[in-house]
This record gives C-alpha cells, sequence and structure tokens, in this order.
C-alpha cells in the first residue's frame, strides 16, 4: 500500500480524483505504521509545499487525529515520540457525548484550515505539526478591523491526544507562562493561551521563514561549511544558554524546533514540555503539574538520560544541539537515526566532519558523549570550543575571539532581536550594509563627521576673513608674521562643549571646521563666534537642528555622550520614520537602530513634551535589550507607540551601555525629573567601572501634528 506522502502527492498530480483520493485515505493511514503526530507532520509538509483544498486537508486532518489510539504505538524519525505514561498519572477522559446535529462533541471537537477559533483566528494556513500541537497560521479579526499593519499571528492547538490527557489545559498554560519568562530574540515570543470549547490553542509571533528541518531535509543538502553554519550554530546556543540560566531544559530540542527567519534569524519554538531543572520558585507547580507527564520526546535527538526517564539536565539539550550541529556540517545524522541508548549499545562513534579543527571537533564530539559526566558542560562552554578558530600565524590569540564569545553567552548574547515582544513588536535583522560599506561609513564619519539623522538645510560655507593688517614698518615687512597652526579637534571641542542648552561634535580638515548638532534657536550665531576666537580657523561650516528649552535638561544630562558617539564615527545610530517629515496624530512611531561594534545594552526612552518619559526598550512592551555587535533593529513597527497628543518637537534617545542600566524595569512611562536625577548616578557608576566611552548617545528629534478633520 502506498505511504501518505504518495497518495498525496498522486492527488496533487493529478494521477488521483478527489473521490479516488479520499477512498484510499482510511486504509493508508491503517497501512502506513505512523503515529498521528508523524501523519499529521506528513499532511502539513506537503500542505506546505503545494496546498491541498480547504476542505480536504480539513478531512484528512480530521481522519488523522481521530485514528485509534493503538495506531499510535509506531513512532520513527523525526517525530515526537509520545512515551508511556505510568498508570497513576492517567486519568479516564470524559465521556463523550452529542450536539443536537448527533456529532461528537468534547474530545473529538477538531478544527482546521478555514476554521475559527472563538470567532476571532481564523485558520487560514497549517504551518507545521509538533509533538503537542499542529501550528496555524492565523488572522486575527480584532486587528483587522482596527486596521492593524500586522493582524497575523501564529496558533498552536493542542493535538487530540493530548487533549485526552487532563493536564494539558495546564501544559498550556504553563508553556505560555514559560515563553514569557524566556523572552529572548532568539525564543519565539508566546502571547497567550485560550480554549473555545474543547479545543485548546496558544497564540504566539507569526514568523515568516523555514524550519532547519526542512533545510536539513532538501534531497541535494550534504551539508554547510563551518562559517555558514556558526551563525545558526550561534542563534541556537544563545537560545539554550538564555533558558538554562533560568532554571529551563528544553527537552524536546530537534531541527523542526529551530526556525530561521527571513531575515536571517534563528528562533527556538516549543518549550512546551520543558521542565524546570532548578525549580527556585515554582516547586509548589511541580509537584501540581510535571510537563515530563506528557512523556514527549523526539528518539533521534534525545539524549540517553531522557529515553531513560532521568530528571531533566541543560547537557540533555547539548546532546541533542551536537546532533543537530553535525547535520549542519554534513548532512547526516551523527548515529544514522538511531536513538542514543540503541547507538551507544551499538558502540557507534560518530565520524569526523571534514574542515573541522581539531579544537571544534573535541568540542563536538563532547557534546555527542552518551554519558553526561563526560559530555560538554554548559552550551557557552561549547560555543566557546566550536565557535573558536585555529591560530593562524599572525592572527590573534583565540582566547580573544573565546573571550568574547564567553561573555556574549553569559549575558544571554542578544535580545534586541527579532523578537516580536507580545503587544511591543521588536524586530531585529543583520545590517544590511556590507563590512565594506561599514567601514566607509565609519571613514567618512571619521573625517566628515557624518551628519545628523535629520538636519536643517546645510549652512553655506562661511569664510573667516582677517582683517586688514596696517601698514608693516621695516621690520616687519623684512619678517612678516607666522601664520597660526591649524586648529586641533580638541581646541575647537573644548571650545563648543561650554555653550548652553547644546550637543555638538566638530571634524576638523586643515583649516576647516566642520560643526553639527543641536543648538537652541538663533544657536548657529553663538557658534560661529565661538570658532571666530580659535587661531587657525579658515572657514566653518554649522549644520544644527534648533531644540527648544525643554530639552536642555536631556542634552546637559546626554550631550557629552552624543558628541562622543559622533566624533568617533557614528558608531551607533538612531533614525526617526517620519513621512514628509512629520508625524500626523494617529501615525506609529518607528525608530531604526544601530549598535556599535561591541556587546551592549540598548536603552530607547522617548521624551513627550508633557514632561513624562516613555521607556520604549527595555520597557513591559519589549523587556530584553542586549545586543550583539554590529545589529539593527525596527522598533515600534507593529503600531505599539502612537502619536499623540501633546504635538510639536519632541525627542527619542538611543542610549548604548556595557551593563544594564538599572537593576529592576522602571515603569513605561514616569517623570522625566525623576528619570534624569536616577540616570545621572547610575551613569557615573558605569563611566567610573567601564569607562565613559562605553556610553553612547544617539537623538532623533521628531515633529508632530494633529490630524486634519
Amino acid at each position: 500500500m502506498a505511504s501518505l506522502a504518495h497518495v498525496i502527492r498522486d492527488f496533487q498530480s493529478g494521477a488521483l480524483t478527489q473521490e479516488a483520493f479520499v477512498a484510499q485515505l482510511d486504509s493508508t493511514l491503517t497501512t502506513e505504521g505512523l503515529g498521528s503526530a508523524r501523519l499529521l507532520e506528513i499532511l502539513g509538509e506537503a500542505h506546505i509545499r503545494k496546498p491541498l483544498p480547504p476542505d480536504l486537508y480539513a478531512l484528512v486532518r480530521r481522519r488523522i487525529e481521530q485514528m485509534p489510539v493503538s495506531n499510535l504505538a509506531a513512532a520513527g524519525g523525526e517525530e515526537t515520540r509520545m512515551q508511556t505514561v505510568p498508570e497513576r498519572l492517567m486519568t479516564p477522559p470524559p465521556a463523550k457525548t452529542s450536539d443536537a446535529s448527533g456529532g461528537a462533541s468534547g474530545l473529538d471537537q477538531v478544527k482546521g484550515t478555514g476554521d475559527t477559533l472563538n470567532n476571532r483566528f481564523v485558520l487560514e494556513e497549517c504551518l507545521g505539526v509538533g509533538g503537542m500541537g499542529t501550528v496555524y497560521k492565523a488572522l486575527d479579526l480584532r486587528k483587522l478591523e482596527a486596521s492593524d499593519r500586522k493582524p497575523y499571528l501564529a496558533i498552536k492547538v493542542l493535538n487530540t491526544q493530548f487533549r485526552g490527557n487532563p493536564k494539558s489545559l495546564i501544559a498550556l498554560q504553563r508553556e505560555a507562562r514559560k515563553a514569557q519568562v524566556l523572552a529572548h530574540r532568539n525564543i519565539v515570543t508566546v502571547y497567550d493561551f485560550d480554549r473555545d470549547g474543547a479545543i485548546v490553542y496558544l497564540t504566539m509571533e507569526y514568523l515568516s521563514g523555514k524550519p532547519l528541518s526542512q533545510i536539513l531535509r532538501t534531497q541535494d543538502f550534504k551539508g554547510m561549511p563551518v562559517q555558514s553554519a556558526l551563525p545558526i550554530v550561534r542563534g541556537m546556543s544563545n537560545a539554550l544558554a538564555y533558558a538554562h540560566e533560568r532554571g529551563f531544559v528544553h527537552c524536546d530540542f530537534k531541527p523542526a524546533n529551530v526556525f530561521l527567519t527571513d531575515m536571517g534569524e534563528v528562533k527556538v519554538i516549543d518549550f512546551g514540555i520543558a521542565r524546570v531543572f532548578q525549580r527556585p520558585e515554582e516547586e509548589s507547580d511541580a509537584t501540581v503539574f510535571d510537563p515530563g507527564s506528557l512523556g514527549a520526546l523526539t528518539p533521534a535527538y534525545a539524549s540517553p538520560e531522557m529515553l531513560e526517564h532521568l530528571e531533566p539536565d541543560p547537557r540533555d539539550d547539548i546532546y541533542a544541539l551536537g546532533c543537530i550541529t553535525y547535520e549542519l556540517l554534513t548532512g547526516r545524522h551523527p548515529f544514522d537515526r538511531m536513538s542514543a541508548t540503541q547507538a551507544r549499545a551499538a558502540n557507534r562513534q560518530p565520524q569526523r566532519p571534514e574542515n573541522l579543527s581539531s579544537r571544534q571537533w573535541r568540542a563536538l564530539r563532547a557534546a555527542l558523549a552518551f554519558d553526561r559526566k563526560a559530555r560538554m558542560p554548559s552550551v557557552a562552554r561549547f560555543v566557546d570550543e566550536f565557535g573558536a578558530q585555529e591560530r593562524a600565524p599572525g592572527s590573534k590569540p583565540a582566547t580573544q575571539a573565546a573571550g568574547r564569545n564567553r561573555m556574549l553567552m553569559k549575558s544571554g548574547v542578544a535580545a534586541l532581536a527579532l523578537a516580536c515582544a507580545a503587544g511591543g513588536a521588536l524586530y531585529f535583522y543583520r545590517a544590511s550594509q556590507n563590512l565594506e560599506q561599514e567601514n566607509e561609513a565609519q571613514a567618512g564619519g571619521a573625517s566628515e563627521g557624518g551628519s545628523p539623522p535629520s538636519t536643517s538645510a546645510a549652512t553655506p560655507v562661511i569664510p573667516i576673513t582677517p582683517a586688514p593688517p596696517s601698514a608693516p614698518s621695516v621690520a616687519s615687512a623684512a619678517a612678516p608674521p607666522s601664520t597660526p597652526a591649524p586648529p586641533t579637534l580638541a581646541a575647537v571641542t573644548s571650545a563648543l562643549a561650554s555653550l548652553p542648552c547644546s550637543a555638538l561634535a566638530a571634524s576638523v580638515q586643515d583649516r576647516a571646521v566642520h560643526v553639527r548638532g543641536f543648538v537652541p534657536p538663533h544657536g548657529e550665531a553663538l557658534v560661529n563666534e565661538r570658532l571666530a576666537t580659535l587661531p587657525g580657523v579658515a572657514s566653518t561650516k554649522v549644520d544644527v537642528q534648533h531644540v527648544s528649552n525643554d530639552k536642555c535638561d536631556v542634552l546637559k544630562e546626554l550631550g557629552p555622550y552624543w558628541t562622543h558617539n559622533w566624533q568617533a564615527g557614528h558608531i551607533a545610530s538612531l533614525t526617526a520614520r517620519m513621512p514628509n517629515g512629520v508625524l500626523t496624530e494617529g501615525d506609529p512611531l518607528v525608530v531604526d537602530v544601530r549598535t556599535p561594534g561591541y556587546d551592549s545594552y540598548v536603552n530607547i526612552d522617548y521624551f513627550v513634551l508633557d514632561g513624562s518619559v516613555v521607556h520604549m526598550v527595555p520597557g513591559p512592551r519589549a523587556k530584553d535589550n542586549q545586543a550583539p555587535a554590529h545589529y539593527s533593529a525596527t522598533v515600534g513597527s507593529g503600531g505599539d507607540w502612537i502619536i499623540s497628543k501633546p504635538f510639536g518637537q519632541e525627542l527619542v534617545v538611543l542610549l548604548i551601555t556595557p551593563a544594564p542600566l538599572f537593576d529592576a524595569p522602571r515603569p513605561e512611562s514616569e517623570s522625566r525629573a525623576d528619570y534624569l536625577h536616577a540616570l545621572d548616578t547610575r551613569l557615573k557608576q558605569i563611566a567610573g567601572k567601564y569607562g565613559q566611552e562605553r556610553i553612547v548617545v544617539d537623538f532623533a528629534q521628531i515633529t508632530s501634528r494633529a490630524r486634519a478633520h
């Protein structure tokens, strides 16, 4: 009998009519010998490649999910297997009931593509099938009604077999809560969970891209070079390290749970059966519900200890990480998809992939150890060892790179990133400029100082003409006075530093001085007067934006850091998106951010005309703000901050620090005076410990107006 995949393919190619396809369906499912989770995964993959008619897809899905439990015993490949659950954990499901139409309800209720949950979420497309549920792309009708620019989200509908477990709703609630704790740019953002009758489901951010499993299963995939695999390995490692630091083990880490977005970001999904291995404050939860009782795992990637039902440990995820890394490099599983216990019994040893250095191979081999005690002790250590290159003659020591990676991992590496935070969308992507463009931009900044994100019309070059000399004496005719030396940048900076209510940066080329920044109205005259007092200046060019008096306290506190940023080549940037240079009432506030060439913490504050300050990042809508070097971000594109009264000129501030700015979260909005006072104290502490040059600031002044009626 043909497999489900072949029957679907025959129908899609036209070899089978829909009636013939349906006629073969039941016998195919009965003889396939696979569990329902794997069959749903096959159906989902086929549907993604070439969509089936919605009614036919829903029919096949219902037939699979309503298969007898006896058909679930066979499981293999990359499917999440349902382990035998001890009898003490089993509770008989409630008896079936029938609705008025005679149809089954309760646990038999199934929804698929084309159906709607809670009269709000329309399931438009099946994205994949996991051990706990089926994931759909869904249209949020409430967002659509509100003209939200991003009305789509992803919904995981709990599989029928999990609904039969009385603790499944608790499982989903725990998953939502854990996912909110695990707010990291390499972990999918989970919003909430709910139910529609017997259907329980989870809402999460919608990602555009493909799972890693789809890449690995491509027919001609034979592995990738180490340098191409490293960004994926680091992304996976960052997510796991962040979870481990907070006491969570994924417990079902596999290629299908790693998502590669169209923007090049790595997202780890489905922490659905992750168990707290430290259980600091959730001991009471553990006694009520242990996700391990659901018994879901994937044999090809589960460690021997997981298969033997031992308590979870971070090193279980490291074994799976090693398997996936090996597949990325070679295109094949290190033990030919045998379970760890089978491979151990057969004394299987992985073959060394080509082009791995000795140090990298030691790290990978240690990650694949069958014994926990011999396995790589931490994800951070694995990244340090595997990500390090052998030292070449004349190169920097590998320990420097390892030290940098260690710092990244200890900090949880990166948050600011395709994180789509709940209600506060924070999207990360790699900087579109290549290294050559970056170097050119910085070189241009060093010589010209660049230009602010938005400036007034360029002021013409103003030549400074010295006063005509008096008639020279005989002595002076014989020995004319020497020409003053060109001005130094330090002298220009010192002369400008004392100007009130300003933030100014200068560049000097020969005897020409270029100044840019922020000054009060008519401040250009003060700048030119101050420059005229400097010997050796031949011409000046002043590009400035005017600021009102309400911004003077912000410039006083942060202006010196802004000056350093621009005179260092504009190493971090903040740009506000303003159609036609103005934001109108109801428009979203969207800013683009670029981080400097080192790991940092990103803070974005919106200083409002009413005397308050709104903390955009970090804040209740976007909690994680760690960023790696040379990353870019778009903040607010989900419509999280909308322009409203009061209208006028306001200021958005990017503040980069080498350490977290505050130990505890601040309220989303607070008094500007209170915030600046706290900021002054904290920045002095950070500057004293790390150096003032590690604090970087950029400003974006925005203009808002009321909408015409």
